[in-house]
C-alpha cells in the first residue's frame, strides 16, 4: 500500500533533554495507528513533528511523498522551508489537539469553513454547504450556529474534528483528542473517530483510550523514554508484549 506518512531517525531535545530518540514510523493510506506510552515518552512531540509544529534536530519526515518542513538541497541538504511553504504543506495534515482550539467569537459553522475559504480559496457558498455536511457527520447538524462557549468539551471536540477534515488532509493527526473531556463525553468523540477509522481514513491517534486501540487501530505503537519499543498489531503487542519497558507500562494500564 502507499505510505502516507514516513518519519526517518527523528530527534528532538527541549533544553539539553532528550525527548525524542531517532524514531522511526511509516502508516499506510488508509491506516489507523495508535501510540500509547507513559507520559513523558515523546509521543505528543512525535506528533508535533510530523507536522512541522516542532522543528526537527535531526531526521526527516515525508507526508505523502513530500519532506515536511524542508527542502532537499545539492549534496543531500536539508534547508529549512520559509514559514509561507510551511503553511502550505501543513494544510495537507488535520491535527486535533486536545484542548480543541477553536475560535472563540466564531461559531461553529464559521469554525469549520475559516480554513477552507481562507487558506484553500474555495468559494464561501461551497464550503458553507461542506462545512454542514461535516457537521452533520459528527453529529451537530443542528449546532453550526452556536458559539464554542454554548458547546460541551465533546462537541467542541467533534467541531475541531469537522474542522480538521474540512481542509481535505492526506493524514488526520490526534493528540490525546479524549484527555480534556469529563468521562461521560469521551465516548461521543470516539465514536466519529471510529467511522473515520471505518471510512478509510489515515490516522495516527496519541490516546490513553486501550480499548479504542484495541479496537479499532490497524497497528499500535509503545513509546517509552524517545522510542518506539514495539509496534504491531494490537493482538500482538497488547496481548503479548516482547519488550520488558512494553510490558511494565501495559501492566499498569490493563490492570
Amino acid at each position: 500500500m502507499t505510505t502516507v506518512v514516513k518519519a526517518i531517525n527523528v530527534h528532538k531535545s527541549f533544553n539539553g533533554q532528550a525527548v525524542l530518540n531517532g524514531v522511526d514510523l511509516d502508516v499506510s493510506d488508509g491506516e489507523v495507528l495508535c501510540i500509547l506510552g507513559p507520559s513523558g515518552g515523546g509521543k505528543s512531540t512525535l506528533l508535533r513533528c510530523l507536522n512541522h509544529l516542532e522543528t526537527l534536530d535531526d531526521g526527516v519526515v515525508w507526508i505523502d511523498g513530500s519532506i515536511i518542513g524542508y527542502e532537499l538541497r545539492a549534496g543531500g541538504v536539508l534547508r529549512e522551508l520559509p514559514p509561507r511553504k510551511v503553511r502550505h504543506q501543513q494544510r495537507e495534515i488535520g491535527m486535533v489537539f486536545q484542548h480543541f482550539n477553536l475560535f472563540p467569537h466564531m461559531t461553529a459553522l464559521q469554525n469549520v469553513i475559516e480554513g477552507p475559504v481562507k487558506v484553500r480559496k474555495e468559494p464561501r457558498a461551497a464550503a458553507t454547504a461542506r462545512g454542514k455536511e461535516l457537521l452533520a457527520a459528527v453529529g451537530l447538524g443542528d449546532r453550526g450556529g452556536a458559539y464554542p462557549s454554548q458547546l460541551s468539551g465533546g462537541q467542541k471536540q467533534r467541531v475541531a474534528i469537522a474542522r480538521a477534515l474540512a481542509m481535505n488532509p492526506k493524514v488526520m493527526l490526534f493528540d490525546e483528542p479524549t484527555s480534556a473531556l469529563d468521562p461521560e463525553l469521551v465516548g461521543e468523540v470516539l465514536d466519529v473517530m471510529r467511522k473515520l477509522a471505518a471510512s478509510g481514513t489515515t490516522m495516527v491517534v496519541v490516546t490513553h483510550e486501550i480499548a479504542f486501540a484495541r479496537d479499532v487501530a490497524d497497528r499500535v505503537a509503545i513509546m517509552v523514554d524517545g522510542t518506539i519499543r514495539e509496534i504491531g498489531p494490537p493482538s500482538d503487542v497488547l496481548a503479548n508484549p516482547q519488550d520488558p519497558r512494553v510490558r511494565n507500562f501495559l501492566a499498569r494500564v490493563l490492570n
